[in-house]
């Protein structure tokens, strides 16, 4: 009798086996076409593009097709601007503070095909989008909105997940000076108070302008206020004598420079990673004055702002890809 049992039981094993190994034989799940381009909590998938004043700069966007099984045959994927969803976004984040809106990317500043190929035997091709970002005002925050387009006659079919088959992508130019800057070094004062508590930010964020400049808000200013583009303080770096420019473009805000700010960039490698670059750029003896003339309604707020700032790239040496080389 348990001689009886153990065969059973044997081929029960047996054919659950076999069943499973039909199973994986089959595909599991519908094979979408996806972009590779998860969101951020800003509600967008940040890209970082080196600036070039001339010429293209190629990004290239992963499509995916999902499944348990490699893709076995070919696709033509169509892709498309999609305002409609950046509209959205902008709706659902800011409502009513339109001063905060992405704003969509125009056709000046990029180049991409209507549809990419994916081949047979293949589950990912890139999309490759040539940008062009000369005179481009970063004071706006741009966004290129993509999407895969579905129809019945297609060789393919878009994930039905609006997450998947979107790209929301914050175009973000950057050249060897541009990113986020330490800002607790850097102090502001009210005028004439300069031995009082100062203001301090934790970040400053500097801005391309082009490959040697970049600019950043006056004092505590930043993104989110929306008369942002009155208080840009650009600073173009000698890379022979590592002296520094400061200039504004807006009289009405009463810039002055106090000293003359110099720079300096250390490079060493990390203790622990060998294959870790990190590069440091400190801006030094910051002392200008700016008057806020916008926050209050008929009043100017004199400000003084003084000390250093501290920017900090971590540079995977063993990553042939700029962009994707720099820890963001």
């Amino acid at each position: 009798m348990k001689k009886i049992y153990s065969l059973v039981l044997i081929l029960t094993v047996l054919l659950f086996i076999s069943s499973c190994n039909d199973e994986w034989e089959k595909e599991q799940y519908q094979s979408y076409v996806s972009f590779k381009a998860p969101i951020n909590e800003r509600g967008v998938t940040r890209i970082n593009v080196r600036y070039k004043s001339e010429g293209l700069v190629t990004y290239q966007l992963p499509l995916i097709v999902s499944g348990t099984k490699t893709n076995d045959k070919d696709m033509t994927v169509h892709v498309a601007v999609d305002s409609d969803t950046l509209r959205t976004l902008n709706l659902e984040r800011f409502q009513s503070r339109t001063d905060l809106y992405y704003q969509e990317l125009g056709t000046s500043f990029f180049t991409m095909p209507e549809t990419v190929n994916i081949k047979s035997g293949e589950n990912t091709s890139l999309i490759n989008i040539d940008f062009s970002l000369k005179n481009i005002d970063l004071s706006e925050k741009w966004v290129l909105p993509l999407t895969i387009v579905d129809d019945p006659s297609y060789d393919y079919t878009a994930h039905p997940r609006k997450n998947y088959r979107k790209a929301l992508l914050r175009v973000m130019p950057f050249n060897d000076y541009s990113g986020v800057y330490g800002g607790t070094a850097l102090k502001s004062y009210l005028k004439g108070y300069e031995n009082d508590a100062a203001i301090v930010k934790n970040e400053i964020i500097g801005y391309v302008k082009d490959e040697n400049t970049i600019f950043f808000y006056a004092g505590t200013i930043d993104e989110d206020r929306n008369d942002r583009r009155n208080y840009k303080i650009y600073v173009n770096f000698d890379k022979e004598s590592k002296k520094l420019t400061f200039t504004s473009d807006n009289p009405a805000m009463e810039f002055v420079m106090n000293k003359e700010p110099y720079f300096k960039i250390q490079e060493n490698m990390d203790a622990t990673l060998p294959y870790l670059k990190h590069r440091y750029v400190t801006i030094n003896n910051i002392d200008y004055n700016f008057t806020d003339y916008t926050s209050v309604p008929g009043f100017k707020i004199a400000y003084t702002v003084r000390g250093s700032l501290t920017l900090e790239r971590k540079i995977n040496t063993q990553i042939p890809d700029e962009d994707q080389a720099i820890e963001w």
